[in-house]
């Protein structure tokens, strides 16, 4: 089996515990207006990597991980290649390496044989990294292309199997830095219960608007501009609960 390889980079330090490998895989189901890679959408293109190879070129930096370092598979959406990422992490497992899970979870699906697979990939899987797009199931449409109920389920779904979650959540002015869908965000965080381990909330940025430039797409988002610090850490004090709105 071979994945379909966007990029690789080899010392990441924000994607995961420790200093990571990280593997971005092709291809995506959201459209989300602020995305900064929109070249990971579409499968064409890619470079085809077995489990092995990955594996075997990961460990040539393993002695830079610390303990807690490891793979994180990323996108697009990973788990668009889902048999991929289950050989992947079932072979890293074996190997002793840590590996972590960073996605939209928007593919997640209770239907067979999607949820039984998907059930297989946690078992050897050491941290979800997901994001919240938006609380709002409308406003997550507009801003994304599609719905969250599954996504919200699929995060119920993981807390009840004690999986180990990071949240994440962008801030962009205007959409989702609004006290109601904030507060609304943090709700729901909160019945997550102990399986989130950290709340991430990450500034829009403007960095990846010369890709869109450069494949022709419409930017939706020009004109807005990046949260302030002071903004980005009120966000971050109330997802956590630090701060009562």
């Amino acid at each position: 089996m071979q994945g379909r390889v966007h990029s690789i980079e080899s010392f990441g330090s924000a994607d995961g515990p420790g200093v990571r490998f990280l593997i971005f895989l092709k291809g995506c189901p959201m459209r989300c207006a602020y995305c900064h890679n929109p070249d990971t959408w579409a499968g064409e293109g890619a470079e085809l990597k077995s489990a092995d190879e990955l594996l075997d070129q990961a460990e040539r930096y393993r002695s830079y991980w610390s303990p807690e370092g490891g793979i994180t598979v990323s996108g697009g959406e990973a788990l668009g290649q889902l048999d991929f990422v289950l050989e992947l992490f079932t072979k890293a497992r074996a190997r002793g390496i840590n590996t972590c899970l960073d996605t939209s979870l928007a593919p997640f699906t209770r239907e067979e044989p999607w949820f039984g697979k998907f059930g297989q990939l946690m078992d050897v899987c050491d941290l979800v990294m997901a994001d919240i797009k938006h609380i709002d199931p409308e406003q997550h449409r507009e801003l994304t292309g599609r719905g969250n109920a599954n996504i919200l389920d699929c995060l119920r779904y993981l807390a009840q199997r004690e999986q180990p979650l990071w949240i994440r959540h962008v801030l962009v002015p205007g959409i989702t830095d609004v006290d109601e869908y904030l507060r609304r965000t943090r709700e729901f965080i909160a019945e997550l219960g102990d399986a989130v381990k950290r709340v991430e909330v990450l500034p829009y940025h403007t960095l990846g608007v010369f890709k869109w430039e450069e494949l022709g797409l419409p930017y939706r988002l020009e004109g807005v501009e990046p949260p302030t610090p002071e903004r980005t850490a009120r966000a971050q004090q109330i997802l956590r609960g630090e701060l009562e709105i």
